[in-house]
C-alpha cells in the first residue's frame, strides 16, 4: 500500500461530512440534494413534482419548463394515460446528475414544474385540442422550452401546432407506431394520427422527421410515413444497424434547427413498458433507449414529450420509472442544447 497516498486520503475524508464534496462538478448535486444542515433531503418526502424540480405558479422566468397534460380521450385501446403526469410525479430518484453529459440541469437552467395545462372540459376531444394548443403558445411567447407528459399521443399534435407556427419542426419520434393514420370514428385527433395532421398543417417536416423502433400490426396504417418523406426505422432495422449507427442517421435526417422529441413508451418493449395502452412485443430496450437519446447532444431540442403512460396496468411502476429516466435523458438535451454544449463521454455516439 502506498503510506503516502493513505495519509493524503486521510487528510482530506477521513473527518469529511456527506456534503463535503470537492469537485466543482459533483458539488452541483451536492448543492441540491443536502439542505444546510448537512442531512441529505428526503427523496420521498415533501410536494412530488416532474423530476424533483421546483414547483412554480408562473412561467416568465423559466427556461424549461416541465408540464402535465393529464388527457387521454384520443386512445383506440385501453385508456388511462390520463394518470400519466400524476404518476411521474411520484417517482423518486431520477437524476439531478447525468453522468454521462456531466451535467447537472437544475443546477444549469432555470428549469421548474410549472403543472397541468388547465382544461375546460373533461368529455370533448377537440376543446382539449384547442386547450393545449393555447396554453403552449403562450408558454412559446414567453421564451419556454416545454417538456411534458402525457397524456396520450395525440397532444403532440396541437404543442407541435403551437411550437412550430414560426418554422417546421425536425423531429425524433420514437414508438411502435408511426402514428401518422387518418381520420377514423369521426375524428382526426387521436394517437394514432398526430403527425399527419401535423405535416398536413404545415408545422412538421416529413423530410428532417425519423421514427424509431416501429413495429406491429399496423403498418397497412402509415403509408402517409413514407409518401411524404418520413425515415422510418422498424425495429428489425434497428437491431440489424445498432444504435450507433441509427444515431448517425437520426442526425442526418433531422440536420439544423429545431427538434422536437417525443417518446412513446409503447417504443420499449412491454416486458420494461407494460403500463401503456397498445402495448407491442418485440420493442426497445431502455439501455437502447437511453443510448439513443444520449447520441443526440447537441441538437438544438426546443420542446419534448413523454406519454402513454397508463400507470393502472404498471404494478411494479416500471413503466412510471422508465418513464421518468426519459424525460431526464430529454431534458437534459435541452439543457445542452441552451447551454450550447454537445457535452458527452464514455463514447457516446455522435
Amino acid at each position: 500500500m502506498d503510506l503516502e497516498k493513505l495519509q493524503r486520503l486521510r487528510d482530506k475524508y477521513q473527518g469529511a461530512m456527506g456534503d463535503d464534496v470537492f469537485d466543482p462538478e459533483f458539488r452541483k448535486v451536492a448543492d441540491l440534494l443536502f439542505e444546510s444542515s448537512g442531512n441529505r433531503a428526503l427523496p420521498y418526502g415533501g410536494i412530488p413534482t416532474l423530476l424533483d424540480a421546483p414547483h412554480a405558479e408562473r412561467f416568465d422566468d423559466v427556461e424549461i419548463g416541465l408540464i402535465g397534460v393529464p388527457m387521454d380521450l384520443g386512445v383506440t385501446n385501453r385508456n388511462g394515460a390520463r394518470f400519466g403526469p400524476r404518476a411521474m410525479r411520484a417517482m423518486e430518484r431520477v437524476g439531478p446528475y447525468h453522468h454521462v453529459h456531466r451535467i447537472v440541469p437544475r443546477a444549469e437552467c432555470r428549469i421548474a414544474d410549472i403543472g397541468d395545462v388547465p382544461f375546460r372540459s373533461r368529455f370533448n376531444l377537440e376543446m382539449c385540442m384547442q386547450d393545449i394548443e393555447a396554453h403552449y403558445v403562450s408558454l412559446r411567447d414567453a421564451g419556454v422550452r416545454p417538456l411534458s407528459v402525457g397524456g396520450d399521443h395525440s397532444i403532440t399534435y396541437p404543442i407541435l401546432k403551437a411550437l412550430g407556427a414560426g418554422e417546421p419542426l425536425a423531429c425524433v419520434h420514437i414508438d411502435a407506431h408511426c402514428d401518422t393514420g387518418g381520420v377514423y370514428d369521426h375524428s382526426k385527433f387521436h394517437h394514432g394520427g398526430p403527425f399527419r395532421t401535423a405535416v398536413l398543417d404545415g408545422v412538421l417536416d416529413p423530410d428532417r422527421t425519423v421514427q424509431i423502433g416501429i413495429r406491429g400490426n399496423s403498418e397497412f396504417l402509415w403509408e402517409f410515413s413514407y409518401e411524404s418523406g418520413m425515415t422510418v426505422i422498424h425495429i428489425e432495422d434497428f437491431e440489424r444497424m445498432g444504435v450507433d449507427a441509427v444515431v448517425r442517421k437520426a442526425r442526418d435526417v433531422i440536420g439544423e434547427g429545431p427538434v422536437y422529441v417525443t417518446f412513446d413508451v409503447d417504443g420499449l418493449d412491454p416486458a420494461f413498458a407494460p403500463g401503456t395502452g397498445t402495448p407491442e412485443i418485440g420493442g426497445l430496450t431502455p439501455r437502447e433507449a437511453m443510448q439513443l437519446l444520449q447520441g443526440l447532444s447537441g441538437i438544438n431540442v426546443i420542446g419534448g414529450d413523454v406519454v402513454e403512460i397508463a400507470p393502472q396496468y404498471d404494478a411494479t411502476s416500471n413503466t412510471v420509472h422508465v418513464g421518468a429516466q426519459m424525460l431526464f435523458e430529454i431534458l437534459s438535451l435541452m439543457t445542452l442544447a441552451i447551454r450550447g454544449d454537445g457535452g458527452t463521454r464514455h463514447g457516446v455516439a455522435r
